[in-house]
């Protein structure tokens, strides 16, 4: 709120209030001096006189008294004018409601937590967040380019309108609570500085970026990112596969793929509390009851164990790889 009165919008309603303070004070200390009224009859008077709500005269007014209400309903009549203005040209610049949409921001990015930011809005960064939308993961996007912002306010996205690679927007974009960046601007070397300053800022941030040229990822890792996804990489990998093994490529597109919801496939964090912290897979029920075949197991201090034994024991902070009917894995998620 502080800062909303120090912008330039704040100041002036500030000097609109105090003129008008003025202006009452002016007229009340002028029926005192004038016609002796008491403060209360003074400052009744200089209200009704300003107001011209028409009441009746507290006390009958002589002379002096009447040429000094003329002389302030002129000031009124002027403030008025001024007033009116004043506010035309604050609505005509826009000042007036970009000062209140930048408000409004800055108050949602003051309650974002654990949230993820977005670095660009292109085509991948598009699909993310629709994909974070989708499932309620909260976001914000920095972008620069003006004809983009403008699709993002169409849609109402929570998104700053600036340079990514500026650590004074990142800040403004709460990194430093943020869970997870992802930088995935057009240039592979802003990608780069993004990660570098994002790394910078926090340490304990999960960063993804996109790497376009051969080599980016090496350098992008370097630089910090947790990972680094190539889209004509896994394009191209992904057409191969379709024309190598179309049947895993079905699968896949299957299990990964929430369009279709008769097979999910979804990673499930064990929490302490779990009733299977020390149980065997075999013992879980997981395939007897919940009908979900566990593909891999990964631990908490990142080793992966694929196709778990029958005997394996599950561990807290262990993330288990399943796959099974969707409405299935949802009970299972709910109950663990």
């Amino acid at each position: 709120m502080r800062e909303f009165w120090n912008s330039a919008i704040g100041r002036r309603i500030t000097v609109l209030a105090a003129l008008s303070i003025l202006l009452t004070g002016f007229g009340t200390a002028g029926y005192i001096l004038v016609q002796n009224y008491s403060f209360t009859e003074a400052l009744y008077m200089t209200i009704i006189t300003l107001s011209t709500v028409g009441f009746g005269e507290v006390h009958p007014l002589d002379d002096k008294g009447r040429i000094f209400t003329i002389v302030l309903i002129l000031l009124g009549v002027s403030f008025v004018a001024f007033s009116l203005a004043y506010f035309s040209q604050i609505l005509l610049d826009g000042n007036l409601l970009e000062s209140y949409r930048r408000h409004k921001l800055k108050k949602k990015l003051d309650q974002l937590k654990d949230h993820y930011i977005i670095c660009g809005y292109g085509e991948m960064g598009r699909i993310i967040v629709e994909e974070l939308h989708k499932h309620e993961v909260q976001y914000v996007i920095i972008e620069s380019d003006e004809s983009v912002l403008v699709r993002l306010r169409e849609r109402n996205l929570l998104h700053i309108g600036a340079d990514a690679t500026d650590e004074i927007n990142l800040i403004a974009a709460g990194i430093l609570r943020a869970r997870g960046l992802v930088s995935v601007v057009n240039k592979d070397s802003e990608n780069v500085f993004i990660v570098l300053t994002a790394r910078d800022l926090n340490r304990d941030l999960v960063i993804f970026a996109r790497a376009d040229s051969p080599g980016t990822d090496k350098r992008l890792l370097k630089a910090g990112a947790d990972r680094v996804v190539s889209p004509y990489v896994i394009g191209a990998s992904r057409i191969a596969r379709n024309i190598l093994r179309p049947t895993v490529a079905d699968f896949l597109e299957l299990a990964l793929s929430e369009e279709g919801l008769e097979l999910g496939m979804e990673e499930i964090r064990i929490p302490e509390s779990s009733k299977l912290v020390g149980m065997e897979l075999i013992g879980s029920g997981i395939r007897g009851r919940y009908d979900l075949i566990v593909v891999a197991i990964k631990r908490a201090h990142g080793a992966m164990i694929f196709n778990p034994a029958p005997q394996e024991k599950f561990q807290a902070g262990d993330i288990l790889v399943a796959i099974g009917a969707v409405e299935n894995l949802s009970h299972f998620v709910k109950e663990l």
